[in-house]
């Protein structure tokens, strides 16, 4: 039976890692100062949000099909609602890293709670994690260091607003580096659109469409081993359209060959598709095109 923690606030971490709480909503441990000692969990369910920098090999982590070696120099992020296993190769080390940890409470009402959705790394597999360079670890370190100064204050009107703000900007770093890594793997990115093409090729050769409909972007990234999330924006960031759009425009390419068939009606050709109803194929096919698809078969 699977050994569970959860930690439903920063105090619960705090407790388990033996750091001092500051903060009742946020919590920033640096792992160097609290000794070797591990817990005894080899699960973790988080209940807040949490960012780890890994700064040596230490074990490993799994969250869903993902399993993440501990690199020196990584971040990790952990939303609320998963839980992490943990698998650690050497357990006489000292420990070195740190974690940045908050609590949904903390950025309630604020412009970082209204638009944490769009920090899609929240979401992505372990084995999606950011890997930084030495010059994107310091400002890491310069927003830890910010965050740290807020935290240990006496607490008034504007240390919230300062934590806050801090954190977010944090945030909006490590988007721009998720950019950076994601052109510095175009040539694996280019090799993920190729199996994504083959995926929808090998999709619309079978039955599946008829008896699956038209297939999902959650459907596809999991064939890829991808989060969801990461692959859309791998998809977005590589041919500057969505997957959603990626896929219906692979759907009208393979339409139109089939339009040819004049043996078959337009509403068979749907069905095949994946369609239930002909008239959204209609839809879709005319708003890509511009002629709805009987008139596409007569002008050619």
């Amino acid at each position: 039976m699977k050994n569970i923690f959860r930690l439903e606030s920063v105090a619960d971490y705090n407790n388990l890692v033996g750091a001092e709480t500051f903060h009742p909503l946020v919590t920033l441990i640096d792992f160097s100062t609290l000794g070797s000692k591990y817990s005894d969990h080899t699960h973790l369910y988080f209940g807040v949000y949490a960012i780890y920098l890994k700064e040596y090999d230490c074990g490993e982590l799994r969250y869903g099909r993902g399993t993440y070696d501990y690199q020196e120099g990584t971040l990790v992020f952990i939303a609320p609602g998963q839980v992490v296993e943990i698998i650690r190769r050497n357990t006489d080390a000292p420990r070195k890293g740190w974690a940045l940890m908050f609590h949904p409470d903390l950025i309630h009402g604020t412009s970082l709670g209204k638009n944490i959705g769009d920090y899609k790394f929240f979401s992505y597999e372990l084995s999606e994690a950011l890997h930084i360079s030495e010059r994107e670890r310091k400002i890491v370190m310069e927003s830890f260091s910010k965050i740290a100064y807020e935290m240990e204050q006496r607490m008034d009107k504007h240390s919230r607003k300062l934590i806050v703000n801090n954190i977010q900007l944090f945030l909006d770093y490590c988007i721009r580096f998720y950019d950076r890594q994601f052109l510095t793997r175009e040539t694996l990115n280019q090799g993920t659109i190729q199996k994504f093409e083959k995926q929808l090729d090998d999709y619309f050769k079978t039955e599946q469409p008829k008896l699956n409909g038209l297939p999902s972007v959650s459907y596809i990234a999991e064939k890829l081993n991808l989060s969801a999330n990461y692959f859309g924006d791998l998809v977005k960031r590589e041919t500057g359209k969505t997957a959603q759009e990626y896929i219906q425009l692979k759907l009208i390419n393979i339409a139109k060959d089939r339009i040819y068939d004049t043996s078959k009606s337009i509403s068979e050709i749907a069905f095949e598709l994946g369609f239930k109803y002909p008239q959204h194929f209609t839809r879709m096919f005319k708003k890509q095109t511009g002629v709805a698809p009987a008139d596409y078969r007569m002008m050619n």
